[in-house]
């Protein structure tokens, strides 16, 4: 079915615009994920973009995953709690001293405590001293998101330098983290 779509780019120019969220959440550990593993972003792409229409990436091969994140621009960090993976973000670094956030979010179940604004706290110091001279950190995100995530970017400081509107073709219903997984709603 074709869906109206809206996307928001965002930027932050400097790093004293980030706003860091108040609260850290009990017992969470952001460990980056040194060595590409195909299977491991896969898994958080499905289960934390399943309900939200992440579908760019569902056809990748393991060789298309692999072949990204093998490339040294490109940085995956999971955050744990209580030893259990409940987010993450890639970033990737791009030219003219730009990083963005390409992907971000937190498993479903671990949504509403706190996480997201922390995670995103995260995401964002770490991209501005991925390496000297980051001029600017960067996020897009679309209606087809989680409902908190625009929010969550403006209360970290970002602002808006693009909005554009698009339909899109989408399934009926959100893929989900797998087939037949069933999860509620």
């Amino acid at each position: 079915m074709k869906v109206p779509v809206t996307t928001t780019s965002l930027e932050m120019l400097a790093p004293a615009a980030l706003r860091p969220a108040e609260r850290m959440p009990d017992d969470i550990l952001l460990i980056k994920a040194s060595l590409p593993s195909p299977e491991l972003n896969r898994s958080l792409y499905t289960g934390i973009g399943g309900d939200w229409y992440w579908l760019d990436r569902l056809p990748w091969t393991w060789s298309q995953w692999m072949t990204w994140l093998a490339r040294s621009e490109v940085e995956t960090w999971v955050a744990h709690q209580a030893g259990t993976p409940v987010g993450y973000f890639e970033l990737e670094l791009q030219p003219e001293d730009s990083v963005e956030i390409v992907y971000f979010g937190v498993l479903p179940q671990f949504a509403g405590k706190g996480i997201g604004g922390y995670l995103l706290t995260q995401a964002v110091h770490r991209a501005w001293f991925i390496r000297p001279g980051i001029r600017r950190v960067w996020v897009h995100t679309c209606t087809l998101d989680h409902p908190g995530a625009l929010a969550n970017y403006l209360a970290r400081g970002f602002s808006v330098f693009r909005t554009e509107e698009s339909h899109m073709d989408v399934p009926q219903e959100p893929p989900g983290p797998w087939p037949g997984a069933g999860r509620p709603r």
